[in-house]
């Protein structure tokens, strides 16, 4: 017979205080609505700035629930796992928020598209990122991953609000568009891979999967068959998320047609909470799968043969782009490739540590790097959209001297060159690689990150020795814009020359 909990027996399995920093961005979003409700169109500069507010708060309460005296706790029933995997992507997603926010302030003003529901979206979708990598559950990552995504597909066509039929409303809405139809097939790989899971397992919650799947595996039965067919959709469903090949078909029209400040955010938020689940899944749920006497997990080729196709790719195609969201976006492709190297190698057991805190150092160096390349790309930009290729940067140096040094920096830290956070990240990944044995998907990587400098050193050389045909003034060089490139800047430089703040962070980071 069912007995209802009592009270204090719902507030001690809930353990609400362990979410606290997802759940109060959420509660801070319906403040926001409220808010702007009222403000009025005279007070409309306040609702970015409570947003920040909000965003501060968060960062705040992330700092006490995920101390290090703290440790692991679980919330929810056991669907969410507070530890420092999670409060250290919970600290990026929000850092990587906030200058968004920041990128996005002048550009809708400039567009004319100014809307509290902007930041409110916003924050809707980073607090589905924070329970993403907080997911201790396949229900849990399906709800958060919906979360992610609906604000994300609104974010992308947001520009189409203006209905003046311009060029920019209409690729704004055909981006939406195409986001929304893709993600909700994604979501479908998903579901259907979760309920084979479940059906070979008889468990939704991760840790249960594993110990369920120790003694599937070996077996001969059909829970085998399903628990490997249950695994490659929950891979295909993610891949899509992360804009892994051969599931990146959506991303370079998405980010040519989305608000740049959007194609920003979506660009590191999406990857973050989509590889943290995978990583959950794969390591804490799916380590056990093991066939044919190996020692590797069986997913671990999967994800080595994706790694590969998406780093030749991402940068092959890069090379023929003109416009720079095009390929930024073929860029973010590229670095996805870099990422699932850090995933293949936590296929084996003796270095899933390490590959982690690898795959996690690279998220945010690729955050400030990516969000600082943006916030410049979106300073040329005019309002009628033009302004974004690759040639319009001709003479940058000239003009203006320290953003084009600031995107000099940014170009070499996602080439990985030393002294950047980029190259801490790559080199972190690729000593993982090389210990779990993957030695030709390490020299594979290390390959394409050459090639990869040829289309980014492309850019310096178009700043500082090509010249401009007028004198070239970006066209959105506000303060705020300046501090979201001063921000990403820092945050390159401070944790690619001081690369142990970096290591630091995540030493303590073990999800096996």
């Amino acid at each position: 017979m069912f007995q209802s909990p009592t009270i204090a027996e719902f507030l001690a399995q809930s353990n609400l205080a362990s979410t606290l920093p997802a759940t109060l961005l959420l509660a801070w979003t319906l403040f926001l609505v409220l808010a702007d409700l009222f403000a009025g169109e005279e007070r409309q500069h306040w609702t970015p700035i409570l947003a920040g507010l909000g965003l501060g708060l968060s960062f705040l309460a992330n700092i006490f629930v995920y101390s290090p005296a703290a440790g692991e706790q679980v919330a929810l029933y056991g669907m969410f796992v507070a530890d420092a995997f999670t409060g250290f992507l919970n600290a990026v997603i929000l850092v990587a928020t906030l200058i968004a926010v920041l990128m996005s302030w002048d550009y809708l003003n400039r567009a004319e598209i100014h809307r509290g529901e902007y930041y409110i979206l916003a924050l809707i979708s980073s607090a589905g990122a924070m329970f993403m990598v907080g997911a201790n559950d396949l229900i849990i990552v399906f709800v958060a991953l919906e979360l992610l995504s609906i604000p994300l597909y609104i974010l992308a066509a947001f520009r189409s609000i203006k209905n003046d039929g311009s060029d920019l409303a209409l690729k704004s809405e055909e981006s939406g568009m195409k986001y929304f139809i893709l993600g909700a097939f994604s979501s479908a790989f998903l579901v259907f891979g979760a309920a084979l899971v479940y059906g070979a397992t008889g468990a939704t919650s991760i840790p249960q999967i594993f110990a369920a799947a120790g003694g599937i595996v070996g077996a001969t039965s059909s829970a085998t068959f399903y628990l490997l067919v249950g695994a490659a959709l929950l891979i295909v469903g993610l891949g899509f998320k992360v804009a892994v090949a051969p599931f990146h078909m959506w991303t370079p029209d998405v980010y040519e047609g989305a608000p740049t400040p959007v194609t920003a955010f979506m660009s590191v938020t999406a990857k973050i909470g989509g590889f943290a689940a995978l990583l959950r899944v794969l390591i804490t749920g799916l380590s056990v799968l093991v066939l044919a006497d190996g020692e590797a997990a069986a997913w671990q080729a999967t994800a080595t043969l994706i790694a590969i196709l998406t780093l030749v790719l991402g940068n092959f195609v890069a090379i023929s782009q003109r416009n720079l969201k095009r390929m930024l976006a073929y860029s973010s492709i590229a670095h996805a490739g870099y990422i699932m190297v850090a995933v293949a190698a936590a296929g084996s057991a003796a270095v899933i540590d390490a590959a982690t805190q690898g795959a996690l150092v690279y998220m945010m160096a690729y955050m400030f790097t990516n969000l600082g390349a943006f916030a410049v790309v979106m300073a040329i930009e005019k309002v009628d959209g033009s302004g974004g290729n690759i040639d319009d940067l001709n003479g940058l140096a000239r003009s203006r001297p320290l953003m084009a040094m600031a995107m000099t920096i940014f170009m070499l830290s996602l080439t990985g060159v030393p002294l950047t956070a980029g190259f801490v990240g790559k080199f972190m990944i690729f000593s993982a690689a090389v210990q779990a044995g993957l030695f030709g998907l390490a020299v594979v990587g290390v390959l394409t990150s050459v090639v990869s400098a040829y289309y980014y050193i492309r850019v310096v050389v178009n700043m500082y020795l090509r010249d401009s045909e007028g004198e070239l003034i970006p066209a959105l060089e506000t303060r705020y814009v300046r501090w979201a490139i001063n921000i990403s800047l820092a945050g390159t430089l401070v944790f690619g020359i001081f690369y142990p703040l970096a290591t630091n962070l995540v030493s303590m980071v073990s999800i096996a």
